[in-house]
């Protein structure tokens, strides 16, 4: 059994962020180029992730999907990165990375549909209003460098990626204390690697 990790994804999609990770993580990876509606809905990747989208990793004989799961697993498999604070300060850890999976992923797709919660029927959705989502997040970076225990960790990946995508596109207001709290995790070498990497995929597409 290789322990070999590969890396399926496209340049244009969550996958960028499971790049950074794996680029912040340094260790060796193959990556496998889909294309939306034909590779990805091949029978060969949809016996790896039957939802036939990206990003998936596998890592030996593990498979793993969802790119808050792939960040978590990334943390905990290559503790030498130091990508996860210790296991008693998990606590802000876990809460943003899922908070991020949840929560604000689910707020920030809706707004961006032009969804809205009726009202009186918050409590029917997981996370209640969208201003409530951003006003929780905003104390959760405000000031601080890194979201969990005080140093960058898997959870700053995700929720950092989330942060700069939603406020490029519109879906998450730009509030100072998020444009803050990314002006210090964009420039992070292994960002800076990942972004190349996807961009020149982009342009090899073209």
């Amino acid at each position: 059994m290789t322990d070999e990790l590969v890396f399926y994804t496209h340049p244009m999609s969550r996958g960028r962020i499971v790049r950074w990770m794996l680029e912040e993580i340094g260790v060796p990876y193959r990556t496998e180029l889909l294309d939306f509606g034909t590779s990805m809905k091949s029978p060969a990747y949809l016996a790896l992730n039957p939802m036939g989208k990206v990003p998936t990793i596998t890592h030996g004989g593990t498979v793993v999907t969802e790119c808050a799961a792939i960040c978590a697993y990334l943390a905990d498999a290559f503790p030498g990165a130091g990508l996860a604070p210790p296991r008693k300060a998990r606590g802000d850890y876990y809460r943003w990375l899922f908070f991020a999976a949840g929560p604000l992923e689910a707020a920030a797709s809706n707004r961006a549909l032009g969804f809205r919660v009726p009202d009186g029927k918050e409590g029917m959705i997981g996370y209640g209003t969208y201003g409530a989502v951003i006003d929780t997040l905003e104390r959760a970076v405000a000031d601080k460098a890194y979201i969990a225990d005080d140093r960058f960790s898997a959870a700053d990946v995700y929720v950092g990626s989330h942060l700069a995508w939603g406020m490029e596109f519109g879906t998450i207001e730009k509030r100072k204390a998020f444009q803050d709290y990314w002006s210090r995790l964009g420039e992070r070498p292994a960002h800076r690697r990942a972004s190349e990497l996807d961009d020149g995929a982009m342009r090899a597409k073209k």
